[in-house]
């Protein structure tokens, strides 16, 4: 095996320097756990969120009206069971996990894995409240914070007090029991020299787990494991890796630069070979707004527009569903919608459209992106897809603009309803 060169490739500074030190926090099972705080009586048992948005009128709210939700019967609770929908999981709890349920699965198919799960529906509000409390716990200890998303972050460790400590261990344990005693969610937290590790150091021990990857633990640590733990590769990379007798990120990092490019492409394949050498220089930007939001999928194998056209057509609505849900969660509204498309030679290509008004509804969505597929060649195999919204902006920027959007959304809903067949689902 290859000799370890260090992560962390700048040139070293006077003994005196810190060591780099970034770490990844990422909140556990955070929705669900926020729901288990909303309902402590649900604690470990399969609970699955997902499948509609929660309302005011919910009919479990309506039958208990005036009773403490810790105080409503367990076996009042809707089952995974008596779902019938298209609807996907956001997240499920610990105990569905381990039935095989997880988060972007079909609700009719985890219901099939787990029929007894209890079912809730998402109420983002509700998450944001708390995402925006345990950041704040955050940054009032390490300010240098990047925002990564409604359940996780990354945090510069270097020069905080105690971010040295037992390589960040120390602050990490502060920064974990303060965000317990403030909100009483728990989060995994990964020590590393750069995000790249640190985002993998993360899952190490989930949940409630802290690990610490140091400079010299890039063999020991990170080398045994799958390619696939690499964030950046997917499934369909990864066999390809296989067929290549590589599957662990050691027998990626043996492999010549090169030859890498040769097979994933100039700006691919080097990036798989930084990536297997732990090498990872991106800062922790502390003041940033997503330019868009996306959301796509490798495929397992290769799949026709015309031999898998329902499966493709249900894969493309998922796409869209989740990006809609993205947009929601965490508070934005766009108005560039675009899809992407890999074929079976790596070649992808983009198409987008701009709309007139902003929207976060996924009818609007899959329908701004259906018409993106007119304009693609769908005559090749497929081994990815995906849906973007761009020209981002935040809800709560103008009311009135907001308003307007949701009464042209409305409009449009309806009109792609009453013309649904078409809608072109490959």
């Amino acid at each position: 095996m290859a000799r370890y060169a260090s992560p962390v490739s700048a040139p070293a500074s006077p003994a005196t320097a810190s060591i780099r030190r970034i770490a990844h926090l990422d909140m556990d099972a955070f929705y669900a756990s926020v729901e288990l705080l909303r309902y402590p009586q649900l604690q470990g048992l399969p609970v699955v969120i997902g499948g509609a948005r929660r309302r005011p009128d919910d009919a479990l709210l309506q039958k208990h009206a005036g009773l403490p939700l810790s105080e409503i019967p367990v076996d009042d609770f809707p089952r995974l069971k008596d779902y019938a929908g298209r609807g996907v999981i956001t997240t499920a709890t610990y105990a569905a996990r381990q039935f095989g349920v997880g988060s972007a699965m079909g609700l009719m198919k985890a219901a099939k894995l787990c029929p007894q799960a209890l079912l809730l529906p998402v109420d983002f509000d509700e998450y944001r409240r708390y995402s925006r409390r345990f950041k704040d716990v955050i940054t009032e200890i390490a300010p240098l914070m990047e925002d990564r998303g409604v359940d996780e972050v990354y945090i510069d460790f270097t020069e905080v007090p105690g971010g040295q400590r037992d390589g960040g261990r120390s602050l990490a344990r502060l920064i974990q029991k303060s965000i317990f005693d403030a909100t009483g969610l728990t989060c995994s937290i990964g020590v590393a020299p750069n995000k790249l590790i640190a985002k993998m150091a993360s899952e190490f021990n989930k949940p409630k787990g802290i690990s610490i990857v140091m400079p010299d633990d890039l063999q020991a640590l990170i080398w045994p494991l799958p390619c696939r733990k690499i964030n950046g590769v997917g499934p369909k990379t990864d066999e390809k890796l296989q067929a290549q007798g590589i599957h662990t990120i050691g027998e990626l990092a043996a492999r010549e630069r090169e030859g890498l490019i040769g097979h994933f492409g100039k700006s691919y394949g080097a990036w798989l070979h930084e990536a297997a050498w732990g090498r990872d220089e991106r800062p922790v930007v502390t003041e940033s707004e997503p330019v868009s939001l996306s959301r796509e999928t490798t495929f397992e194998r290769d799949l026709h527009a015309m031999r898998d056209k329902a499966e493709l057509g249900a894969i493309f609505t998922a796409l869209c569903e989740r990006v809609a849900t993205d947009l929601q969660r965490k508070g934005y509204v766009g108005k560039t919608i675009g899809i992407k498309l890999r074929y079976d030679d790596f070649r992808s290509v983009t198409r987008d459209q701009t709309l007139e008004h902003y929207t976060a509804e996924v009818k609007t969505i899959r329908l701004a992106a259906g018409l993106c597929l007119k304009r693609v060649d769908l005559s090749r195999r497929l081994r990815l897809l995906g849906v973007r919204v761009g020209s981002l902006r935040r809800v709560n920027a103008d009311d009135a603009a907001t308003q307007q959007t949701k009464d042209k959304n409305k409009s449009e809903s309806e009109a792609i309803n009453s013309g649904a067949n078409t809608l072109p689902l490959f």
